[in-house]
Formats: C-alpha cells, structure tokens, sequence
C-alpha cells in the first residue's frame, strides 16, 4: 500500500535574547499522522509563493494545525483583547494553502485554528471572542488549566454528512482549546457538527476528494476510536488520490 505525505502546518515561537525564531509543532500531530498510515512533514508559516506551490505538489494531503488566533483584519472581525499570537506570514500561507488544496483536490483536514484558517480563506468569518460574542456560550476555552483531553461537551453531527460516517453516529464527546469559533460559515462549506450551545464545530467541502475541518483536537483524544477514525480517513483519501 502506497504511503502518503501529509503536510503539517506549523506556528512560530518568536525570536528572544535566548533563541532565534523556532518553528514549532505538537508532536500528537505527527503521532496522529503516523499511526494512521501516513509520513508528517512539517510547513513553516514563512512558505510562500512558488515554494509553496512546489512543496504542496509532492504531498498527498494536508493537515491544517492548531495555533494561535487569524489577524481579524482577514475576515473583518470585531477587534478583541483577548487576540493573541498573530502571525502574518502564517495567516498568509493558511489562506494560499487551504485556496491551492480546494482548487487541486488535495485532500486536507483542519484543526481547530485549521477550521477557522479553512473558513477565512473561502470567505467566512469568526468570532473573535466566542464568550463576549456568542449569547449562551459555553467554556470552550479549556486551557490551561485542564487536560487537553478533557471532554468538554458532545458534538451533535448530521446523519447524512461524512464525518457521520467516518465517527459512526450522529454524537461525539470532544475537547474544547478555543476562544475563537465560526461566524459566518463561508458559502462553500456545509456546516456538519454543532455544539450544544449553537456554535458550529465541523465543515464539510462537498464535492470534494476530503475537504473536513474540525473546531476540536482529534489529536489529543486517540485513545477514541472515533478520533482515530478522522485521521485514517483522512490518510485512505490522501492514499486514494
């Protein structure tokens, strides 16, 4: 069976009087990828241009990482305090990527911020503050302060939608490691899976080889078999393809 390369977006730690700039990734990410069949490698936020389109040719698929939040000036967002992390180059690269993917039908899976860069670049926006913008929000900021495999609230999941499919049923507990959400759902993408309290949680690109974004952490929870299940999914596309 053949192997597929996933590419993995990656954040930036910031240069200090201790280091230079590093380029950083969980490594559940590429466990997740590696147990599912395929081999991770890593993009930094500062591809650009032909070397983005050079490295995107020799993948099968790619996977759109967690991080810190999209500049709201993307999406015409509601300015908040509570932004944090903005990098510009990585915003950048996000939005090319997830435009090149859906353009080639390369498979791609987003991941939390990944769910977010998926709904930017395709012309949705977000809340830039789930719990000052969203009226009976729940906490789904939690972090730091509990594991990041707490399961913090289920998912309800459409039955006919693909991700009800690949988790098998219309419910799942998740984890919740966001202040951020989707606003408006940008008009490609199908909203598939809400939490309780509204907020949307999972989108689906019809018509396309896997075009799958997730607001939660699948990463952190294969010791589910439902979690581990998005992955080899996502993996047997990107093999297919």
């Amino acid at each position: 069976m053949p192997v597929p390369v996933i590419g993995i977006t990656a954040n930036t730690v910031p240069a200090n009087e201790n280091h230079s700039a590093q380029v950083v990734l969980a490594h559940t990410y590429l466990d997740a990828v590696l147990n599912a069949g395929g081999v991770p490698v890593i993009l930094p936020p500062t591809l650009a241009g032909d070397a983005l389109m050079a490295a995107l040719a020799r993948l099968d698929g790619v996977l759109l990482s967690g991080g810190s939040d999209i500049d709201p000036a993307r999406f015409d967002g509601i300015p908040h305090p509570r932004v944090y992390g903005i990098d510009p180059a990585r915003d950048t690269m996000e939005i090319q990527l997830v435009r090149l993917a859906v353009e080639q039908g390369k498979p791609f899976l987003g991941i939390c911020r990944g769910i977010q860069s998926v709904n930017v670049a395709l012309g949705g926006s977000l809340y830039t503050d789930i719990g000052d913008q969203l009226p009976g929000a729940l906490r789904h900021d939690c972090y730091p302060d509990l594991p990041r495999d707490y399961l913090a609230h289920p998912v309800s999941i459409l039955p006919e939608s693909r991700l009800a499919g690949i988790v098998g049923g219309e419910s799942a507990p998740v984890n919740s490691l966001h202040h951020q959400g989707i606003l408006k759902p940008a008009p490609p993408l199908r909203p598939v899976a809400y939490a309780p309290d509204g907020l949307i949680e999972a989108v689906e690109l019809p018509n396309h080889p896997f075009g799958l974004a997730v607001q939660w952490h699948p990463e952190c929870l294969q010791a589910h078999a439902a979690q581990r299940a998005l992955f080899q999914a996502f993996i047997q596309a990107a093999i297919s393809r």
